[in-house]
């Protein structure tokens, strides 16, 4: 009984920890200019979001959430999403890996008199680690996820981690 006892407690600090250094590495890097949105009430049935990947082309093609829609980040052109979604009150979430690129996206939409933004807390790695379903290239499901790098990967705690 006591072993079990310890080992809950070492499972709660470590899923606990790792969730506050989760909000803490977003502080460190973000600005919050825009509001999150979990990944919890991004699954929900209700919220109507268009979703805007703002990674990389090779890292949405090894792995994206469903129904999202490639913008990039060093090649992301604010005047082709315009162009696109030109209803400037549509909802809109912008994910990336954990959070950090997304939110510059997110804040140009914004400048830009977008007035419904979010940036997924987490990215696409706090997706995954909530299982919820990630899709290829050729849109169908895997367990394949881009992990960014060594360094970032290890908020990625499911799936199997895809460098290339």
């Amino acid at each position: 009984m006591r072993n079990l006892f310890i080992l809950s407690f070492l499972l709660l600090s470590c899923f606990g920890n790792s969730q506050e250094t989760l909000h803490e590495l977003l502080k460190a890097h973000n600005k919050e200019s825009v509001p999150y949105i979990s990944v919890k009430e991004l699954a929900m049935p209700k919220t109507d979001a268009i979703l805007l990947d703002a990674r990389e082309l090779k890292e949405y093609n090894v792995s994206h959430i469903p129904n999202s829609t490639y913008v990039g980040y060093d090649d992301f052109d604010l005047d082709t999403v315009v162009k696109t979604l030109p209803d400037t009150t549509s909802t809109i979430v912008v994910y990336c890996s954990l959070g950090i690129r997304s939110e510059d996206i997110a804040e140009q939409l914004k400048k830009k008199g977008y007035t419904n933004v979010y940036n997924l807390f987490g990215g696409i790695f706090e997706w995954k680690n909530n299982n919820f379903p990630v899709y290829n290239s050729e849109e169908k499901e895997t367990d394949h996820v881009h992990a960014y790098s060594k360094d970032w990967s290890k908020w990625l705690l499911k799936g199997i981690k895809i460098y290339e």
